[in-house]
């Protein structure tokens, strides 16, 4: 029974996991747009959103330690310096929604369903 369990295993061992959407998360930040399978692509969208939350909440002086040090231990060091940076700003007036997954033509070599995740 799946009880309570959510994400998707990717066929992968935690560790494996935990590094692979560390680095999808990084590059969907740095590059704004990426193109993935499908299941990676749901799973991204999935993880991104608490993590833009938490960015905006970093614009705040209090709070702003605190968040930055959330953001190391998720992000890369130069997506996390650049989500506590100007780039949260453009997300104040949205409340959640901060990604869209479109899905593209089937890749060639093993017929993978395909998806470009970006930001609305």
């Amino acid at each position: 029974m799946k009880h309570r369990v959510s994400g998707r295993k990717l066929k992968r061992e935690k560790s494996q996991r935990k590094a692979l959407h560390k680095i999808m998360l990084g590059n969907l930040i740095m590059r704004e747009k990426i193109t993935t399978t499908e299941a990676k692509a749901k799973e991204i969208k999935f993880l991104i959103d608490p993590i833009i939350k938490q960015a905006k909440l970093a614009q705040q002086p209090e709070k702003k330690i605190a968040v930055l040090r959330y953001l190391a231990q998720k992000l890369p060091a130069a997506a996390a310096k650049k989500l506590g940076g100007e780039f949260a700003k453009k997300f104040e007036k949205r409340q959640s929604g901060y990604t869209r997954v479109i899905e593209i033509a089937r890749r060639r070599s093993d017929d993978a369903a395909m998806a470009v995740v970006e930001f609305v």
